[in-house]
């Protein structure tokens, strides 16, 4: 492989799902169950609020010692479980929060080194593939000169809050919390916002306790669909049944997943739920969730057994082509379109959409394997380095790739499908070039992406993306001269022998020598190539 070429990543067998969550809704509440449900939350929530501070006041001086304490302020205001489920949903939030901290102050030190680089180079330098170039005129690079003094003491800033372990959170989300700034625009009221940011900010969630009860000792959902809330210590009279606990008027079933749910339920195994509420559309939704064990993953070989189907994905659709166990295209290539505008739920459910389709295509093909391009548009998506490629930032920007890989694990875990991820280098560009002209025909327009199809699959299998490998060097017919791999039908004669000039290879056979061709020269040697004509006899000399 040239070395000009990033090294490929080998293909392995995407990870199965670690957990399950389901989602329904809470039907059939009263009055008083949507009141008691507001007042529970509202409680919880400001406990968890100031619990969330009290773990950012602490930063990277926290420990076991200071959670214990934490935990011990808050049991007398609610309950021990549920000032142990506050308390880890904090801790998770912080993590979440530092974890962003470190993705944003990375972020930042990228774009300072593609700055300083790009400032450096003359104007109108052409940079590499890798490698960006200079700035067009003086106007852009005095403007990329005054950004890398912002960004420079952006991430001064940054890194001291990184360094100290400051992070910031907001409970409710920044988004909704800004849009109180904006609300015409969103075609909102106060009172509106009001309710979402309030509600956003509820805490009515409790961990799962193998042993116990149907798996859950604050939360509980019996096997009927009876929901059970172990009220906190201060709304303890709102009680309607025994040991300080509410009753919800209405019952929970689960409609995905449920005999599985109903499995772990009877089991006493743990089931963490969440109850949360939509302003918009007035409604409850309770969410259950537990862990599964780590399947072990299918080896490689059994997976390709009978096949693979290639996928490439794209900003409005997925391109598929079905593969054989030899790495030749089967069938036609198939097409599962999507459309990401519009509100979040749209999207994810057009995602679904898609990939159950494929899923559902894979099963009826017979083939047990898929393989999905590895990508990660980090680095793509900043304005440093494709600041005028506004198209291309947006185009990857809209690539569903997190989600999709993992809807796509998770659903594929069900129907018995491997997820196979290969390296996405060069399956465009190599697909196009050597399996799109080929598989184009008078009755198929085979499309770039479906070609790209091809090389992920053919990548997955650890065959070559290009159809036929070349001879070794010294068995080309043309010598150790240079020939493309993949040799059109224009250049006739390419593969058969040379023609032989008639007469003596050598300058010792005399020219009037007895022969099958006869020839004639000059009698002058030095004019022997030259003047050199074909004659062919009417008739063979034969004996």
């Amino acid at each position: 492989m040239d070395g000009a070429l990033r090294k490929l990543a080998a293909p392995y067998v995407a990870p199965g799902p670690s957990g399950v969550a389901i989602r329904t809704r809470l039907k059939q509440l009263t009055c008083a169950d949507e009141e008691v449900l507001r007042r529970v939350g509202a409680h919880l929530g400001t406990l968890a609020s100031g619990d969330l501070q009290a773990r950012c006041h602490d930063g990277l001086k926290h420990d076991a010692t200071a959670w214990a304490a934490r935990k011990r302020e808050l049991t007398p205001h609610s309950s021990a479980r549920w000032a142990g489920a506050i308390t880890r949903a904090t801790h998770d939030q912080w993590a979440l929060a530092r974890r962003g901290a470190l993705a944003h102050l990375q972020a930042l030190e990228a774009g300072v080194r593609t700055l300083r680089h790009r400032l450096s180079l003359p104007l109108g330098a052409k940079g590499s593939k890798r490698v960006p170039g200079g700035y067009g005129n003086r106007r852009e690079w005095h403007a990329k000169a005054r950004r890398l003094h912002v960004l420079e003491d952006r991430l001064a800033r940054e890194r001291a809050a990184w360094e100290a372990g400051t992070v910031r959170v907001v409970r409710g989300g920044r988004r909704l919390a800004r849009l109180r700034h904006q609300l015409p625009a969103a075609q909102l009221t106060e009172d509106q916002w009001r309710a979402r940011w309030q509600a956003a900010r509820w805490f009515l969630q409790a961990d799962g306790e193998c042993g116990k009860r149907y798996g859950n000792e604050t939360l509980r959902i019996g096997p009927d669909g009876e929901v059970s809330i172990k009220l906190p210590a201060p709304l303890a009279g709102l009680a309607n049944a025994s040991h300080g606990r509410y009753v919800l008027t209405g019952r929970v079933a689960f409609a995905h997943r449920g005999p599985e749910w109903a499995d772990r339920v009877a089991a006493n195994r743990a089931v963490a739920y969440r109850i949360h509420h939509d302003p918009g559309r007035g409604r409850w939704y309770v969410t259950a969730s537990w862990q599964k064990p780590v399947a072990r993953t299918v080896p490689l070989a059994a997976a390709l057994a009978d096949g693979v189907i290639g996928v490439d994905t794209n900003a409005d659709h997925l391109a598929a082509w079905r593969l054989d166990v030899h790495g030749n295209p089967t069938g036609s290539p198939r097409r599962f379109c999507y459309d990401l505008t519009g509100t979040a739920g749209h999207r994810d459910a057009q995602v679904r959409h898609a990939l159950t389709r494929l899923l559902h295509w894979a099963r009826s093909c017979g083939v047990r394997a898929i393989a999905v391009e590895d990508l990660d548009f980090a680095a793509e998506k900043t304005r440093e380095e494709h600041g005028r490629r506004r198209r291309f930032r947006r185009l990857v920007s809209g690539l569903p790739t997190g989600r999709l890989r993992a809807r796509l694990v998770s659903m594929a875990d069900q129907t018995g499908i491997t997820v196979i991820a290969v390296d996405p280098a060069y399956t465009s560009k190599w697909g196009a070039q050597h399996w799109q002209k080929p598989l184009t025909s008078t009755t198929r327009n085979t499309t770039r992406h479906d070609a790209a199809s091809i090389a992920t699959g053919r990548r997955a299998q650890g065959y070559p993306i290009r159809r036929r490998t070349a001879p070794p060097r010294t068995h080309r017919s043309d010598g150790c001269g240079h020939r493309t791999v993949q040799a059109g039908p224009e250049p006739p004669g390419r593969e058969g022998p040379r023609p032989r000039l008639p007469g003596p290879r050598t300058r010792s056979v005399p020219p009037d020598a007895e022969r099958k061709r006869a020839t004639r020269t000059s009698s002058t040697v030095r004019d022997v190539r030259r003047e050199r004509e074909w004659v062919q006899d009417s008739l063979l000399l034969t004996d």
